[in-house]
């Protein structure tokens, strides 16, 4: 068992000493839990410092090589190293050139900040958004396993925790057994947006319907669609297995499995939406079908190839708004469009945190069942009334 220091107030046995290092990456991101953190701390009148970050410098010298520096001890404390890897806004300077920043680096980052942390935290725990290289998580041949390789290195460097969101394949933590591994969802926090944003359309659930791009997405599909009262159908992806494209098989076809969805509301689930061609392609399938407005829900938006089309499907009426979390980075051009919903983790994140820290369970929290069926309850009702 880990001989973790622990420092109980009343009956909380803290693990140790919050301390939250926020990398470059993820700067505004930490600052919105810090302020979440004490927010929880100050209701439950516990003790509560100014603030819980630990400042830490990122150094980049002009051939390319990096270190971190710690400003601020982290010595007997329970550590949650923040870092989006997925964040290309970040950059530096190379050999008198501007280099953006790519998922390599920042996980390099990760290491070099549990390196100079030195072994003296009670506890190291990573919280990485985005899982990296988690669409690397298997091999077909003689290839990488980029996500198992680096969730071996983390553990090998004492790393006892990852939090993660919505992990492409879960059965990625196979590769660590004897590490704590949290794969989270923005379930809640999405769909309760888009009760409030929507909330006249999804009344109407019988001209509803769910859609997955594809069959791996099903699982996500089904419990939305449970959740939310609303049936569910999918498309499959008929690729082209003799040829490789930008390192994957190409879509020959989108082939449609479900219900009619003419005069229906849609909305497509996916866990990232990366180019985004797949989705495109679906929506017009949909369009064509005769749906009516067609929403897409993601978790991470990454708009790999700009947001061009998205605007140009908007601009026809093929499009009706694209949901998705501040856990990746979205340039601030993107968030301002009318056809694009931000939807805030940080609340949620700070509470995992805040429970982790009190050596709490976190499995109430992550029932988002429950409390979405009393929103969802809550507008039924309502409209009921106002029938009557």
């Amino acid at each position: 068992m880990d001989n973790f220091e622990r420092r109980r107030f009343g009956e909380i046995d803290f693990v140790g000493d919050l301390g939250i290092i926020a990398l470059q990456s993820c700067k505004d991101f930490g600052s919105k839990l810090d302020a979440h953190i004490k927010r929880f701390r100050r209701k439950e009148g516990l003790p509560c410092p100014d603030t819980f970050m630990i400042d830490a410098s990122e150094i980049r010298f002009s051939n390319g090589e990096g270190k971190t520096i710690l400003n601020d001890t982290a010595r007997g404390k329970d550590i949650y190293l923040i870092c989006d890897v997925g964040n290309y806004s970040c950059t530096y300077n190379l050999l008198g050139h501007e280099n953006r920043m790519g998922p390599d680096e920042h996980f390099q980052d990760i290491k070099r900040a549990v390196s100079a942390i030195g072994g003296k935290a009670a506890r190291i725990n990573v919280l990485m958004p985005m899982l990296y290289a988690s669409r690397q998580d298997r091999n077909k041949g003689r290839e990488s396993l980029d996500c198992a390789l680096g969730l071996r290195e983390l553990e090998s460097l004492g790393v006892k925790d990852i939090i993660t969101f919505d992990v492409h394949n879960p059965s990625v933590q196979n590769a660590v057994p004897l590490m704590s591994f949290e794969n989270l969802y923005a379930t809640y926090e999405i769909v309760k947006n888009f009760i409030e944003e929507e909330s006249e359309i999804i009344s109407d659930k019988e001209n509803f319907l769910i859609i997955s791009p594809d069959l791996g997405g099903m699982e996500r599909a089904i419990y939305y669609s449970t959740v939310m009262e609303i049936d569910v159908g999918m498309f499959y992806k008929r690729r082209d297995y003799s040829r490789v494209v930008d390192g994957r098989n190409p879509i020959v076809q989108h082939e449609y499995l479900g219900r009619d969805v003419a005069g229906k509301n849609i909305i497509i689930i996916d866990d990232m939406i990366s180019t985004g061609e797949s989705v495109l392609e679906i929506i017009q399938d949909l369009k064509k079908r005769g749906a009516a407005k067609v929403f897409v829900v993601c978790t991470f938006a990454l708009f790999t190839k700009g947001t061009a089309a998205y605007q140009e499907m908007y601009d026809k009426g093929l499009l009706t708004k694209v949901y998705s979390t501040n856990l990746t980075y979205v340039p601030e051009e993107i968030i301002n469009k009318p056809w694009f919903k931000h939807v805030d983790m940080s609340p949620f994140a700070a509470e995992v945190i805040n429970h982790l820290n009190m050596n709490r369970s976190i499995e109430p929290i992550l029932d988002a069942t429950g409390r979405l069926e009393k929103h969802l309850m809550e507008l039924w009702k309502h409209d009921e009334q106002l029938k009557l």
